[in-house]
């Protein structure tokens, strides 16, 4: 299952660049961070999963 939401997350994070001047753009990378976010909270690489809650913010702010 986390191999699904890493793999899952990296698809959302390829197409979610393409689309990032739209609303959904953002909300595909959002959904992309947190999918790889479970994975590296599941293998313990703390450097990434605080990089991806970091990219999550900035993602949720420039929605506003």
């Amino acid at each position: 299952m986390i191999a699904l939401a890493g793999w899952l997350g990296c698809g959302a994070m390829m197409f979610a660049p393409f689309l990032i001047n739209f609303w959904y753009g953002k909300m595909l990378a959002i959904l992309g961070l947190a999918l790889l976010t479970v994975q590296a909270v599941h293998n313990k690489m703390l450097n990434l999963v605080l990089l991806n809650v970091v990219g999550i913010i900035g993602y949720f702010w420039s929605l506003l």
